[in-house]
Formats: C-alpha cells, structure tokens, sequence
C-alpha cells in the first residue's frame, strides 16, 4: 500500500525468492544483438539513495529486491558503516545506481561532499522503521531532504514507512499519517512546502516494497508517457483488461495502462513469471548452448478457472508484457498477437531514439558538430 499526496495507489508484485534462478541477473542488454547505443556508464546512470537511521532495513531492501535474497535471510546481514555502491545496470529501461548510505552518517562533517552525493541523484528513498520511535528519524528526513533539496531541486523525495508486517491495519494507517503529518509540517515551517514527499508502507515479507520501488524506478524513466500510451492503444484494440510491462529480473513493473490496479491481478501476473521462468530453465535451455532461459520465443498461456486467460509475451531480453483478459476475448488470438507485434515494434523505436541521444550526449561536441557552450533544440546542453 502506497500513499502520495496528489495520487498513488498501485500494488506491486510478490517476489518468491527460492523459484527464481540466481544466476538469471541482469547483464548486457540487447535484442537481436548489442544495444546500439551500449550500457550507460556510472557517471550516465540515474542515482538512488538509501538513507535512514542505522537498523532500519535499508541494505535489506536492497538485498530482497535486486539480489533476489531471501527474506528470511537478511537477519544475517550486517550493519552498513561505508557508503556501498551497487550498479544495477543494462536491463533496458532499469539502469540505474543504489548508494547505501550508513545510518551514522554527519551531513556536516566537513569530508561530506553534498554537490557529489545530491547533485547527480535522481530519487533519494528515506527508510523509516515504523516499529520503532521514529521522532529521529523525522527530524533525519527533515535534514535529509532540505540538504538536498539545496543542492539538486529535482530529486525525487520517497519516504519508505518499513517494517509495517507486525502492525495492525488501523496502526499502520495511523502511523502513515502521523508521518505524513509531520513530515510536512517540518517542511512548511522551514519555508521548504515546494518540497513533495511520496509515502509508502513497506515490507519485505510481502509485495509493499516491490510496490515502492516501482513507483521510484518509474520516475527515472523519461519515456514512461510513452510507455502507458502504447499500453492504452493496445489494451484498447484488443479487447484486454488489463496489461504489465514488466522487468523480468526485479520483477519491478515499469509501466502499466492507465486503468485501474488490483493486488490480487497483480500477484497473479508475477507468479507467471515465476513459472515460466522456471519451467525454461528446466525444459527450455540446450545443453550445448549458453542462451538465457528467457528469449525472443517465451511465451505463456494460462487459463484460470473463474474465465479469465493470463497471456505473457516476451518484449526484449529483459521485458515481459503480461495480459490479463476474459477467455471469450482470447477467441480473437491471432488479432492480440498482431497487436503485440506493432506494440513491441513501438518499444524498440523507442529504444533506438533513447540509444541516440545516449550515443550523442556521450560524444565530445566537436563530433556533434555543436560549438561548445551551446546547446541543442532539445535544450540538452553540448
């Protein structure tokens, strides 16, 4: 469950760690072949920061949804004290960097860089532990965010409200709003109301924090506009009731239509991948070969006994479009699957005009034929 002060309310899927492959990871993104415009580099890559109190869940975010850790298992792990950089990269779309802020940290000390840390983040993520008294932590966020809001003013400010999987329904929604009461009084007295915080009820235990981060690596993505309209004028012109444009390895949905979201549709969808995933690995991998379990050929039918087919297409190496839709409707297969062909036609001209402006941002100006201190019509400076 997901708050947020103009609208928020999607559900994320649920990730069940032991059938998933650990070796099916992210890796060089390519269709048919490389990516014409390569992975982005570190310095290219979106940032997300993870920042809260010390023991409040941060590296166990991190571990349950990138690194495809049990749950159960993150008891295990160690207090963060140094700032961990992990590269989550080259699956199309998802390319980003998770820094792991140790919950010690002084903004005022003096070998605390502020323009380095804030000035090319795109989503700072601010863990809060709900089981706990979390009158510091609001006064951290507090300080956090009016740091950073200084330094870059196009961050995005997300506030996860963890460890809500021992509370009560009526607790959890009474401690979001306190939070959220709070936190936003503390900007508003410091003149900082411009600020927008996102709020989110999480934990790994369940599909909250898949939710969650969802929201955030949607907002790095500058062509999900385009991504939902697609979605629309697929869903529209084949009789389907819902459709998930899905990151395989996270299992993080980058983009859905613009019709409503149900947990239950959801879970559903996730645990399709979870099957076909698995039954790839099992029956559809050569032992001659070293070709991922998850190809141009997947694809999946599942009929449910209440009427309704879950379709699942394989979009590029690392994206999924799954359907759902009513068996009567399936009728027409063969127009669904020429509508999917367009729709993936549309997400790879996508990929070759964000490939472009990659490979033109990356060239020195003098190659772009751009005199220095110019900019382009885009308005992207050379």
């Amino acid at each position: 469950m997901s708050y947020e002060q103009d609208e928020d309310d999607q559900y994320a899927p649920r990730y069940d760690v032991g059938s998933f492959p650990k070796d099916f990871e992210y890796g060089p993104y390519d269709q048919d072949g490389d990516d014409p415009g390569g992975p982005l580099t570190g310095e290219q890559k979106p940032r997300i920061l993870l920042m809260g109190l010390r023991r409040s869940g941060k590296s166990s975010i991190q571990k349950v949804v990138f690194h495809k850790m049990s749950p159960n298992e993150t008891i295990f792990l160690e207090s963060t004290n140094k700032i961990i950089k992990d590269d989550i990269s080259n699956s199309s779309f998802v390319q980003f960097q998770i820094w792991d802020f140790p919950g010690q940290i002084d903004f005022f000390d003096p070998t605390f860089d502020s323009d380095m840390i804030f000035g090319g983040c795109g989503a700072l993520v601010f863990v809060i532990d709900a089981q706990d008294d979390y009158m510091e932590a609001l006064n951290k966020l507090h300080l956090t965010v009016t740091k950073a809001y200084k330094v870059n003013q196009n961050i995005k400010f997300q506030v996860f409200i963890h460890k809500v999987d021992g509370l009560t329904d009526d607790y959890k929604m009474e401690t979001q709003r306190d939070i959220h009461q709070r936190a936003n009084d503390d900007l508003a007295d410091s003149g900082y109301d411009q600020i927008h915080l996102s709020f989110h009820l999480t934990s790994i235990y369940d599909h909250s924090i898949f939710e969650a981060f969802s929201k955030v690596v949607q907002k790095l993505i500058p062509q999900l506009p385009t991504l939902e309209n697609l979605l629309n004028i697929f869903i529209s012109n084949s009789a389907i009731e819902k459709a998930f444009l899905f990151d395989v390895v996270s299992k993080i949905y980058i983009a859905t239509d613009s019709s409503p979201v149900d947990m239950q549709s959801y879970e559903l969808c996730c645990d399709m991948i979870d099957v076909v995933i698995d039954v790839s690995c099992i029956y559809g991998l050569r032992e001659d070969t070293e070709t991922s379990a998850f190809d141009n050929q997947s694809s999946s039918i599942i009929k449910l006994n209440n009427g309704t087919i879950l379709y699942l297409r394989e979009v590029n190496k690392f994206l999924a479009l799954v359907c759902i839709l009513r068996e009567e409707n399936f009728e027409r297969q063969g127009l669904i699957d020429y509508n999917f062909l367009c729709f993936r036609q549309a997400i790879q001209e996508v990929f070759e005009v964000r490939s472009k402006i990659q490979l033109q941002t990356s060239l020195p100006s003098s190659q772009r034929g751009v005199p220095d201190g110019t900019k382009h019509p885009n308005g992207v400076p050379a």
